[in-house]
């Protein structure tokens, strides 16, 4: 659809964190994904589904959710986990539009963090899919083991060394509740 818009883009009409993905943070200064709201044409077959059904901000409004386009719409990843696209709709339907964009927000907000502080080239989808899949509070505990271990000592460790840090405090958590932080690629 040609000069396609939506009001809050970092949540996607068929549920992926937007704002969590390394493209989103890549779109900013070149041609990269832009989304389904970015402006311009996207080829999505769901966002064309979704100005056939009105215009909708997001598919669980659309009556026929959950259509056959999310058959197997989570089996594999692509440059963002979609382990919890239909989570994330089902966390929006409990608690509610706002309560979902405050808590990604906040997410977005901590990778933003994340990626300035301890990124050294290699963990950008490491840290996109750890805050995209661990819940908010252990996030938050994360990034408190973070710098209490860097600590003092914050000035005298490289980039390398803090990011390693970070990396191993993020695998911890998602070893502690048996989630993985690897992609999954579609099988051949």
């Amino acid at each position: 659809m040609n000069n396609y818009e939506r009001e809050y883009t970092l949540l996607s009409l068929c549920g992926l964190n937007c704002g969590l993905c390394p493209m989103h943070y890549l779109a900013n200064n070149t041609n990269s994904c832009p989304g389904c709201g970015g402006k311009g044409f996207q080829k999505c077959k769901i966002v064309t589904c979704a100005q056939n059904h009105g215009g909708l901000e997001f598919c669980y409004q659309c009556e026929e959710y959950p259509c056959s386009k999310y058959d197997n719409i989570d089996a594999a990843d692509s440059f963002i986990t979609h382990r919890n696209q239909l989570d994330n709709f089902k966390k929006v339907k409990k608690n509610g539009l706002a309560s979902y964009k405050s808590e990604l927000n906040i997410k977005t907000e901590i990778l933003t963090y994340l990626l300035d502080h301890f990124n050294d080239g290699r963990r950008k989808t490491l840290f996109c899919t750890a805050v995209s899949l661990l819940e908010l509070e252990d996030i938050q505990n994360v990034i408190d083991d973070i710098n209490l271990e860097i600590g003092k000592s914050e000035s005298e460790l490289s980039l390398n060394e803090k990011a390693l840090i970070a990396a191993r405090q993020f695998q911890s958590m998602a070893d502690r509740h048996n989630i993985s932080l690897k992609l999954r690629r579609k099988k051949k």
